[in-house]
């Protein structure tokens, strides 16, 4: 069954005795579909609402949401001011979470790392990030982030399913609904978790498909000599007799569609086709025992290491050179309440080398002028201190009002800033962006309609930015 971003399903739940003998042009209509391909229902000379700037994105999703202002958005003003009273004028009596909202005094919090300007667009970045540094004239920098969820599930949520309530699809759900797969022995949604993190909980339902069809949720690859689970064969059985049994049980599957025509069935017999078919490229894709040294050492030593960051975005290079078109890529750590200075030395010591090793790669192959790189967290965090203020350690509460991500790849700006925050770091004041507006841009670069990719459940109309959002024009070629 065909989904297509013209936004609803084409063919209604019947069985297909039912569709040929209900409609004339049943037979002929397949015949012409065999021929010009799934996408050809689609608005568009490639079969996109229109002409796409890339075929994939790999998303960088920094969990717990990292401090902008000791990263990339430098305050001086806040050193200055370091342990004087947030001014009243500057909160304007916003909300608080309630870790903080009981503190007597918002001391602020200057950040104690150096910043330097880098690259000829002299984009700011903190001594934490030397690799990131090293190649900001590829990346386009968005500092005026907003969002209005305040804690960590609603946040996450939001930014992978557009709400901030559970049960919508994920992002890449809806491009695998809207899009299809680009190949036929991988999923076209893949998701890795770095190994061994603690922090904010990650759950399945951030990349699941929600109310779309199962076969669109994302596929979790682990490290280890299992990265799917369940996809091996048991003990004493073949691929002669996995290849059988399959057989048979797709006879049977068609014999119950031809009386109820379940999408449910039909989602289960095209996923016990692709996880056969993985059982070969899967172990092929996730082995890097194959790549040369000085791959290991462009992204760093942890590359050797399975389940790391490090190699987790090597491996994301290389779904992403076998047609993969969305991968999820979850490194946590970074909610940071107490505790700041060391802690956020660690997460960059984990993540900055292989995150710009990964632009630099898919430069070199060619491969970013059509992929998207988003990096980021689900919020920012706070001016002031939270908790006791010392003099080498303080930390920093959630804040949603303004954040930083970056940007590289094919159709974005690269060696851009774009939005400002004031001197304190606390409020946005040019050129604000809705997470909506991050997810619209998004899809817009692979040639969709955010507004037209919809989908109806329980009679109304569903899409991911749900009912607003803007395509951020400024940043784009």
């Amino acid at each position: 069954m065909n989904r297509t971003c013209t936004g609803y399903d084409p063919l209604p739940a019947m069985s297909r005795r039912r569709f040929l003998g209900s409609f004339g042009m049943g037979l002929g209509g397949i015949a012409l579909s065999s021929l010009v391909g799934p996408r050809a229902a689609l608005a568009g000379p490639t079969g996109t609402h229109f002409a796409p700037k890339i075929k994939r994105v790999i998303y960088l999703f920094q969990s717990g949401a990292p401090s902008q202002m000791d990263l990339f958005d430098y305050k001086p003003l806040l050193n200055q001011r370091h342990g004087e009273q947030l001014p009243e004028s500057v909160r304007a009596g916003q909300r608080l979470t309630g870790m903080s909202a009981s503190q007597s005094s918002l001391p602020l919090a200057g950040s104690p790392f150096s910043f330097k300007q880098h690259g000829q667009c002299g984009a700011w970045a903190s001594d934490l990030m030397p690799h990131t540094a090293r190649i900001v004239d590829d990346l386009c920098f968005v500092r005026s982030m907003h969002t209005e969820a305040i804690n960590h599930g609603p946040a996450v949520t939001y930014l992978q399913t557009g709400s901030q309530f559970p049960g919508r699809p994920s992002m890449g759900a809806w491009l695998d609904y809207g899009l299809g797969a680009e190949n036929e022995n991988l999923p076209s949604f893949v998701v890795l978790v770095t190994k061994g993190k603690g922090g904010q909980p990650l759950v399945s339902r951030l990349w699941g498909s929600g109310f779309l069809p199962s076969r669109h949720q994302g596929v979790r690859f682990r490290s280890g000599s299992d990265p799917v689970l369940y996809l091996n064969n048991p003990d004493g059985v073949d691929a002669s007799s996995r290849r059988q049994m399959l057989d048979r049980l797709k006879e049977l599957h068609q014999l119950q569609l031809a009386d109820n025509a379940d999408p449910a069935i039909e989602a289960r017999i095209a996923q016990y086709e692709l996880a056969y078919r993985m059982q070969m490229s899967i172990p092929e894709v996730t082995d890097l025992s194959g790549e040369p040294e000085h791959v290991f050492k462009q992204y760093g030593e942890d590359a050797k290491n399975p389940g790391t960051y490090a190699a987790n975005c090597l491996l994301a290079r290389r779904l992403a050179e076998r047609g993969v078109r969305f991968i999820q890529l979850y490194h946590q750590g970074w909610d940071q309440h107490s505790g700041l200075p060391a802690a956020i030395k660690t997460q960059c010591r984990e993540t900055d080398q292989a995150s710009a090793a990964l632009v630099s790669d898919l430069k070199q192959r060619g491969l970013l002028d059509d992929t998207l790189i988003v990096w980021g967290g689900e919020f920012g965090r706070t001016n002031y201190c939270q908790g006791k203020l010392t003099a080498k350690d303080f930390g920093r509460d959630h804040h949603p009002r303004c954040f930083t991500v970056w940007l590289a790849g094919g159709g974005v700006q690269p060696g851009m800033t774009h939005g400002q925050t004031d001197e304190y770091g606390y409020n946005i004041v040019q050129d604000p962006v809705h997470i909506h507006d991050l997810q619209a841009t998004v899809l817009h670069l692979l040639g969709i309609d955010h507004e037209r990719l919809t989908y109806k459940h329980q009679g109304r109309r569903y899409r991911l930015t749900d009912v607003h959002g803007n395509v951020v024009q400024p940043i784009l070629t």
